[in-house]
């Protein structure tokens, strides 16, 4: 499976979603800061889509 579908489809990404203050999610949350399939996915993404996912996880450095 591409590591982008699997970092689109994560369960622990679903975790953060529905609960962010989980061990699950915040361990997610700390995860993708230094994840390469993370920042592959990122760079994947549109770059309206990549800058509503930053907005939405609060990643200052894909929004410039």
């Amino acid at each position: 499976m591409n590591e982008v579908i699997k970092c689109a489809e994560c369960p622990l990404r679903e975790k953060y979603d529905t609960k962010p203050k989980s061990f699950a999610g915040r361990f997610w949350r700390w995860h993708i800061n230094f994840c390469p399939g993370w920042k592959k996915y990122m760079v994947s993404l549109e770059d309206y889509e990549r800058k509503a996912v930053a907005e939405t996880y609060g990643l200052k450095k894909y929004l410039a």
